[in-house]
C-alpha cells in the first residue's frame, strides 16, 4: 500500500473540495498517455487541476481526499445508447430473431405495461447498473422520458433523453407528433437540470414516416438538437427498405435531411461501402453495440471499416432486455477482439482506443465533449476508479490494457458525477439496494401474472 507523501500545503495552498490520488490516471486527453502518481482536482464539480501528487499536496488543500493507490482513474463512461425503462424486461424473451422478439414479445408486454411508473423504476435499475460499471453518462430511447429524469435526478448520474418519435400509438402518445411535442414540453421544463441534455429520436427508417423525418430534420435545425437513430440493424431491413423505398435507409435518410455532424446512427451492421461512404461524408457518429447485435443474431458492424473512414465510433449497451447487460466494459474488449478477429489484424483497435470510445467517444456523439469525456481541465468530475490489484489483473504493465482485456466491471469501486461520488467502495451511495429489488420484484411477478 502506498501512503501520500508526507508533504504539507503551502501556507497560500488553493482551496478544493476534492483530491483523487490515484496510482494511476489516463486522461483520455492527450490519446494514449498513463501518468503515474498524479492527482486531480476538483472543486464545485469541475475538474481545476491534473498535476503530480507531491506538488498536488502542496499546492493545494482540499476537504476530501481518496487515495486510490492499486487503482487506475479515467473519465466515467458513457453509454451511447440505451432503452433504460426496458431493465424490467431482462431476460424476458431470450434467443429470438429481432423481428419475433418486437412484435411478439416486447411490443405486446409495452401495450399492456408501459407507464410512468415503469419507466421510472426500470430506469431507476439501469442507473444502478450502469453506476456500479463506472458509467455514469448514458443516452436513451423510451417512452416517458419525465418518468426516466426522475430516476437519473435520484441516481445522480447523468443523461441525454430521446424526444421519442414514431408513428404507432401507445400509452405515452396518439402518434409522432404528439411524441414529439410532449418529448419537447420535456425538454423545456428540464432545460435547467445540471446533468440532463436531450436529442431528438426517432426510432427508426421502418417505424419513422417521411413526414415525420422532415418534422425531425425541421426540429433539428431550429434547436440544435442531436438525432438519435436505429439504422441498418439487420439486413432484413436494408432489403425491406429497397423494396419500399427503393433506396438504402440511409439514402433515405440522407435525402430527407436527417444525416449530419450532430447524428448518432445506432447498430450499423449491415453495410456496404456506399453506406460507409455516406456517413463519413455527413460526419455522421455511430453506436456500436456488439453483444446487443450479436446476441439477436443480427451481425456484426464492420467497425475497422468505419473507422478507416474517419466516422467517431461510440459503444453503447442497448437495453437490458436486448442484451441482458449494461456494461460498457465488456462491449469494449469485445468491439475490439470482434475487429481483431474479422480483420485477422491484432493491431486494430489497441487498449486506448477502446478507451477513447468508451469515454471521449461517446461524449462527442452526444454532443458533450466540451463537458464530459476526459479528464482536462474545466471539464465536469465525472471520474470512474478501477482497482488492478486482483489476481485477475496483476502483475500490470500496462494500465490500459489491464483495463480491457482483464479488468471487468467487479473492478469498478469508485464513480464521481459532477465530483459527486456516487459509488464508494462498490456500494451505490444515492440509491438503496433494498428499493431496487423490492421494485424489480413488484415488476417481475406483474410481468409473470
Amino acid at each position: 500500500m502506498q501512503s501520500m507523501p508526507n508533504h504539507a500545503p503551502t501556507p497560500t495552498a488553493v482551496k478544493a473540495d476534492l483530491m483523487v490520488c490515484p496510482r494511476w490516471i489516463i486522461p483520455v486527453e492527450p490519446y494514449g498517455v498513463v501518468l503515474e502518481d498524479h492527482a486531480l482536482i476538483i472543486t464545485s464539480g469541475q475538474i481545476v487541476d491534473l498535476l503530480p501528487r507531491e506538488a498536488a499536496i502542496q499546492r493545494y488543500t482540499a476537504e476530501s481526499i481518496e487515495t486510490l493507490p492499486d487503482h487506475v482513474l479515467i473519465p466515467g463512461l458513457v453509454n451511447t445508447h440505451t432503452h433504460a425503462g426496458m431493465t424490467l424486461m431482462r431476460g424476458i424473451a431470450d434467443d429470438q430473431p429481432l423481428k419475433t422478439w418486437l412484435e411478439d414479445w416486447i411490443w405486446p408486454l409495452e401495450t399492456r405495461w408501459v407507464s410512468t411508473d415503469m419507466v421510472r423504476d426500470g430506469t431507476l435499475l439501469a442507473c444502478a447498473e450502469m453506476l456500479l460499471s463506472g458509467i455514469t453518462t448514458f443516452n436513451d430511447m423510451y417512452f416517458f422520458p419525465e418518468a426516466a429524469a426522475e430516476a437519473v435526478d435520484q441516481a445522480g448520474i447523468r443523461a441525454s433523453l430521446g424526444i421519442l418519435a414514431f408513428e404507432v400509438p401507445t400509452a405515452y402518445g396518439h402518434g409522432a407528433d404528439d411524441y414529439l411535442n410532449r418529448g419537447l414540453a420535456t425538454r423545456d421544463a428540464l432545460r435547467d437540470h445540471p446533468r440532463l441534455s436531450f436529442m431528438l429520436a426517432p426510432h427508426a427508417p421502418y417505424t419513422v414516416s417521411d413526414a415525420t423525418f422532415d418534422k425531425v430534420a425541421t426540429l433539428a435545425a431550429q434547436t440544435g438538437l442531436g438525432i438519435h437513430i436505429h439504422v441498418h440493424e439487420t439486413q432484413q431491413e436494408v432489403d425491406d427498405s429497397l423494396r419500399q423505398y427503393g433506396e438504402r435507409p440511409l439514402e433515405r435518410l440522407a435525402r430527407l435531411g436527417i444525416l449530419g455532424p450532430q447524428t448518432l446512427a445506432v447498430h450499423a451492421v449491415a453495410l456496404n461501402d456506399s453506406d460507409i461512404a455516406l456517413m463519413a461524408r455527413h460526419n455522421v457518429h455511430m453506436a456500436h453495440c456488439p453483444t446487443a447485435n450479436l446476441k439477436l443474431g443480427s451481425g456484426m458492424a464492420p467497425s475497422s471499416q468505419l473507422h478507416a473512414a474517419g466516422i467517431n465510433i461510440a459503444l453503447g449497451t442497448d437495453g437490458a432486455a436486448g442484451n441482458n447487460r449494461l456494461d460498457l466494459l465488456s462491449e469494449a474488449r469485445l468491439a475490439g477482439l470482434l475487429a481483431k478477429g474479422m480483420e485477422q489484424n491484432p493491431g486494430l483497435f489497441p487498449a486506448h482506443s477502446l478507451i477513447y470510445m468508451a469515454t471521449l467517444g461517446g461524449a462527442r456523439a452526444l454532443g458533450l465533449q466540451d463537458q464530459i469525456g476526459s479528464l482536462a481541465i474545466g471539464k465536469r468530475a465525472d471520474l470512474c476508479a478501477i482497482a488492478l490489484d486482483s489476481t485477475a489483473t496483476l502483475p500490470v504493465f500496462d494500465p490500459a490494457s489491464q483495463i480491457i482485456h482483464c479488468a471487468g466491471r467487479e473492478h469498478v469501486t469508485h464513480v464521481w458525477v459532477d465530483g459527486q461520488c456516487v459509488v464508494k467502495k462498490k456500494h451505490l451511495t444515492e440509491i438503496s439496494h433494498g428499493e431496487i429489488y423490492a421494485k424489480a420484484k413488484t415488476w417481475e411477478n406483474r410481468f409473470r401474472g
